[in-house]
């Protein structure tokens, strides 16, 4: 059900899913679904079903990374960092503004204006269902995670240290 009168960002989510094989259903909510927690009550789901698209930079090499982690996760950086191989900066909203073509609060796991390497928390694929956001703070998108992660080439990535989890 995509609605004709969808915002531009969320008909380029859209766009992207389809063009990757993917039939998901963009839906504009009434309320924001900025944060996990506003997502989840939108969508009528556990917080733990939310994908949180988290951008990153490398430090050292300057390259963008997304980061997908379920909803009550936090990233362990330095972990992260670990397995990446260089150190992590969080990127200002202009900034990820201009690496995602989205704004915080909207930036889908896909159709981005730059390829982004992709990695996933494995906690997602507990559930028969996710959403994530699709392009709008307040647009969204539900998907099987396992085929979603496999159309966009993510690779799964313990994010969330023992304290953090």
């Amino acid at each position: 059900m995509l609605s004709s009168n969808l915002p531009d960002a969320a008909r380029r989510v859209a766009d992207a899913a389809a063009a990757l094989g993917l039939d998901v259903n963009v839906i504009e909510m009434p309320a924001s679904t900025r944060t996990a927690e506003d997502a989840a009550a939108a969508c009528d789901c556990t917080v733990a079903q939310i994908v949180k698209s988290l951008v990153f930079t490398g430090r050292d090499s300057g390259t963008p990374y997304l980061l997908l982690v379920s909803g009550p996760n936090r990233v362990d950086q330095d972990a992260v960092a670990a397995t990446i191989g260089e150190p992590l900066d969080r990127p200002n909203g202009k900034a990820v503004r201009e690496i995602t073509g989205f704004a915080i609060g909207g930036i889908p796991p896909l159709g981005h204006a730059s390829a982004l390497k992709t990695f996933f928390d494995p906690d997602l694929l507990a559930h028969d269902v996710v959403w994530a956001a699709a392009g709008t703070p307040s647009c969204v998108f539900s998907a099987s995670p396992r085929p979603l992660f496999e159309a966009i080439g993510a690779t799964a990535l313990v994010m969330s240290g023992p304290e953090n989890g």
